[in-house]
């Protein structure tokens, strides 16, 4: 059965927006009251642009688990997140390696969903060794009694590399058995990321499945015809840095309207 928060339709695509946050380890003087208003101008041009599904991406880089201003300064801007757009479902990942930080921050904020980078198999990534973080996190999320909020899994991207002998597909099916409501697939190429959308199936996988990387207006039709949904960030920016409107309401909403028009009726 499919989570409640991942519900979708024709005319309610499982598109989600990543909106990063600054990466608060080399931006120290920015204050609270300056982050909130970098997201709520971006994730205004998300909602402009018809795209009801944001993800609040915190990229303070941190050897361990999330510090407690991270964990604070996240949960006070997806709170104004969500009071300035209470229709929109919002989810959360956080930089850190942590199970429990995103979970914490999605109760306070009012968060529908969290992301988590490595749900099963220990894996290797550019910032070091990475254990699984399945069992901590449902066990957390069982603790805190918010069993609304859903798990999206990452299964091995191709920013980290598996450090036991599975394969992608197996390692999702795992993912699925210890109690991701839904994964996220990210090959090397967009072509790879859908050839592992087709493998896990095949596997057994039943619950939702999103590409996580190289999603973009070009190719949006054949990513929801091969998965049930997409995060999509880098393709709808304007500009790369600074604390302005980095995503453009225009970009995306002429990737919803590629996808609404395209789709099958």
């Amino acid at each position: 059965m499919t989570h409640a928060t991942l519900a979708h339709s024709a005319d309610d695509p499982l598109v989600i927006g990543a909106l990063h946050l600054p990466d608060l380890s080399v931006n120290r003087d920015l204050t609270l009251s300056q982050l909130e208003d970098f997201a709520l101008t971006n994730a205004g041009a998300f909602i402009a642009g018809g795209m009801r599904r944001i993800m609040l991406q915190d990229q303070t880089r941190q050897s361990g688990p999330a510090v407690p201003e991270t964990i604070a300064l996240t949960a006070a801007i997806g709170r104004s997140l969500k009071r300035a757009f209470p229709q929109m479902s919002l989810g959360i990942i956080v930089q850190a390696h942590d199970a429990e930080a995103p979970l914490a921050i999605a109760r306070a904020s009012g968060a529908d969903f969290v992301r988590l980078k490595v749900f099963v198999g220990a894996a290797m990534t550019f910032e070091g060794a990475r254990d699984p973080l399945a069992v901590r996190a449902v066990t957390y999320r069982h603790h805190l009694r918010a069993g609304d909020i859903a798990i999206m899994a990452d299964v091995f991207d191709r920013t980290s590399r598996p450090l036991i002998d599975v394969e992608p597909a197996d390692a999702a099916v795992a993912a699925q058995k210890y109690g991701a409501d839904a994964l996220v697939l990210t090959g090397s190429s967009f072509a790879d990321s859908v050839a592992r959308v087709a493998a896990a199936r095949q596997a057994g996988v039943t619950r939702p499945i999103l590409i996580g990387g190289s999603v973009d207006q070009g190719n949006i039709v054949q990513a929801l015809a091969a998965a049930d949904g997409a995060i999509v960030s880098t393709s709808l920016m304007s500009r790369q840095g600074g604390l302005s409107a980095r995503w453009d309401r225009d970009l995306i909403a002429r990737l919803m309207d590629t996808l609404r028009e395209r789709a099958p009726a």
